[in-house]
């Protein structure tokens, strides 16, 4: 991947670390630090279903800007063909973060876990399908300090059905058919809540390809407002003041947040597109859901997407 000309700030910059793809774990060193995820191995995947070639990605990127000119997002960090350290951000780093009050959640220092021997990163040349080796549950991003883990979202692996219950019960079955007519493979989540009364749920759900991926996210978005609405968030719009962190990436973020009269539970949620992954991210909070936590979260997920 050739490297931006664009100075990156230490919040979306990316450091090479000692190539571990024979280690068991990645350690998540540093301040506030999780232990490593001693998860069972992956499930057997389903079958593989042939497919053509994925069109050229210039061809989708077009296709992309066409559609979203004035609301694709670009956020995260550089794809790299070893393991990748992600540091802890810098409250000067991050739009939005910039006094020692800001409300910025601190999360534990990150790094990309280990792929399988041979395989490469999703956005490497040569990985045409953009397809994530990775577990997919070491993709999860983990709860920050003083988070209070939710006892069903772990990080593991979760059913279609918990997915779907995010949205009203209207349109559960046709996203159900939809997730099987794109050949969803594995849904991963992780949920907490923090002592403010932010809820938190982050869900990853990986696909066939990134064609098929970017299809079903079709579904779910438009070009300023959410195409399927959330059980908890009727109605919702555009994020504006979320603000596009420097650097190139592949992945691409659709931010938004309720719009008034929000209901008993103020909702934001974001979808990022990333390769054969789209991860779904929701904060919600009684009264008004804080922006800078929200968008550290996406920044965060992002980096460990791209």
């Amino acid at each position: 991947m050739t490297e931006p000309t664009t100075e990156v700030p230490e919040a979306t910059r990316v450091t090479e670390v000692p190539d571990v793809r024979e280690a068991p774990e990645v350690s998540q060193a540093g301040q506030g630090s999780a232990s490593a995820l001693n998860a069972p191995p992956m499930p057997a995947a389903p079958p593989a279903v042939p497919a053509a070639p994925a069109p050229a990605r210039d061809r989708r990127v077009l296709r992309a800007v066409a559609r979203w000119t004035a609301v694709v997002l670009v956020c995260g960090g550089l794809g790299a063909g070893s393991a990748v350290g992600i540091a802890s951000m810098e409250r000067t780093d991050v739009p939005g973060l910039a006094t020692e009050s800001d409300g910025r959640w601190d999360y534990p220092r990150l790094s990309l876990p280990a792929l399988p021997q041979g395989t490469p990163r999703p956005f490497n040349e040569g990985n045409v399908l953009e397809v994530h080796h990775a577990d997919l549950r070491k993709l999860v991003l983990p709860a920050p300090a003083g988070a209070i883990a939710d006892e069903k979202l772990t990080g593991g692996w979760v059913p279609a059905e918990r997915y779907l219950a995010e949205y009203p019960a209207a349109k559960r079955a046709e996203l159900g058919t939809e997730l099987k007519d794109h050949g969803v493979r594995h849904i991963a989540a992780r949920a907490w809540s923090m002592p403010d009364g932010t809820s938190a749920r982050v869900y990853l759900l990986r696909f066939d390809s990134a064609d098929t991926a970017a299809e079903y996210n079709d579904l779910l978005v438009l070009p300023t407002e959410p195409e399927v609405p959330l059980l908890n968030a009727p109605v919702s719009g555009l994020d504006l003041q979320w603000k596009v962190p420097p650097g190139n990436s592949p992945t691409v973020s659709f931010v938004f947040e309720e719009k008034a009269p929000a209901g008993a539970q103020d909702v934001r949620h974001a979808y990022i597109l990333a390769g054969d992954t789209l991860a779904f991210v929701i904060h919600e909070r009684k009264g008004k859901a804080a922006e800078i936590p929200f968008h550290q979260t996406l920044v965060l997920q992002n980096q460990l997407l791209g």
